[in-house]
């Protein structure tokens, strides 16, 4: 089987699985690209969506937004054709030099200092958070200091440590986000939210 035949096999083995699973397209198209990359149909659960999150992320997709990723694992499972198109691009600053110097001097985590180094270039943009929960509480906190105004926020940090009590925070505020409920999450599912949302806005 080809590669395109593979996927459509795949969703429509998801779509008969998933039966009346409450959804409208639009996000079913994403809660399904999800279980696709996770082969885990509690996402139809567990995920949440703000409310107009998802237009949210589709149109600074389409105005060429800048995507943060706290991973280079969702920086590169995100697909590139659609966000270049648009003039977009996928960044990931946890390997910078300047981001694990502070992280080694002021005693937080990578993750959180690349936040911090993104901050000035998140206004209207996404940032995608798949493994660490500190990077999402920086987000949370910035939020409502007013100090960035993303997009939209996609939180799926993935553990035992803070990952579930950090989305519940992500949940609290009056905010554009795509997250769920409980400890599962990852690098991968976060990319392959971005993705849905990236075909959605090549297709408008």
């Amino acid at each position: 089987m080809k590669p395109q035949e593979i996927e459509d096999l795949s969703f429509k083995i998801i779509d008969k699985e998933a039966g009346d699973h409450g959804f409208d397209d639009a996000h079913w198209q994403v809660v399904r690209r999800m279980i696709h990359t996770s082969a885990d149909f509690e996402y139809i659960k567990s995920v949440r969506f703000y409310e107009n999150a998802l237009s949210s992320g589709v149109k600074a997709i389409q105005r060429g937004c800048s995507i943060f990723t706290d991973t280079n694992m969702a920086r590169v499972g995100i697909r590139k054709g659609e966000i270049s198109s648009f003039g977009g691009e996928v960044k990931c600053m946890i390997t910078d030099k300047d981001v694990a110097e502070k992280a080694r001097t002021t005693g937080v985590t990578r993750a959180l200092a690349a936040v911090d180094k993104a901050s000035g270039e998140m206004d209207g943009g996404i940032y995608v958070v798949g493994n660490a929960p500190t990077a999402l509480l920086r987000l949370i906190e910035l939020i409502r200091e007013n100090k960035i105004k993303p997009a939209l926020i996609v939180g799926f940090p993935v553990g035992f440590v803070n990952a579930a009590e950090s989305k519940d925070e992500l949940m609290t505020l009056d905010f554009p986000y795509i997250s769920n409920k409980g400890r599962k999450g990852g690098s991968n599912v976060a990319a392959s939210i971005i993705n849905a949302m990236a075909i959605m806005a090549a297709k408008q």
